[in-house]
C-alpha cells in the first residue's frame, strides 16, 4: 500500500474509533442516569411485568456496550499494528498476500484477505 492508501486507512479507523468511544458513552450516561432513578422510590416498579422490562432492557444495554466493546477492541488493535508496523499493514495474517485497498475501505480493521476468511469461517461452521 502506498502512503496515500494508508494515510487513507488510518483517517478511517481513527473515525470509527472515535464513534464507538462516544457510542460506549452514551451508553454510560445512560446507565448512570439509570441507576440514579433507581434510588428514586417512585421509579421503582413494585409490578413484575415491570421488572421483566426493566431486567430485559439492562440485558439489552450490556449486550451492546459489550459488543461495541470488542468492536472497539478490534479498531485499537489494527491502529497499533498501523502505527507500530505501517510496512506490514494490509498485509494478510493466512496467506501473507497484500489484502486489496476496497477491503480494507470497507472493513478498515480486516487481518484476512477475502479468500482467507472464507476458509476460515467455513471451518467454524464444519
Amino acid at each position: 500500500m502506498d502512503r496515500t492508501q494508508i494515510e487513507s486507512i488510518e483517517r478511517l479507523l481513527v473515525r470509527e474509533r472515535d464513534k464507538i468511544r462516544r457510542s460506549i458513552g452514551r451508553f454510560q450516561q445512560h446507565s448512570v442516569s439509570r441507576d440514579s432513578a433507581d434510588a428514586d422510590l417512585s421509579s421503582y416498579s413494585f409490578h413484575m411485568a415491570d421488572q421483566g422490562t426493566d431486567a430485559m432492557e439492562r440485558e439489552k444495554s450490556f449486550l451492546f456496550a459489550s459488543k461495541e466493546g470488542r468492536y472497539l477492541y478490534r479498531i485499537e488493535e489494527a491502529l497499533r499494528r498501523l502505527y507500530t508496523e505501517p510496512e506490514a499493514f494490509g498485509i494478510c495474517h493466512g496467506c501473507q498476500n497484500e489484502i486489496p485497498f476496497q477491503r480494507l475501505e470497507a472493513l478498515p480493521h480486516a487481518r484476512y484477505c477475502l479468500d482467507c476468511k472464507r476458509r476460515e469461517e467455513d471451518e467454524k461452521a464444519a
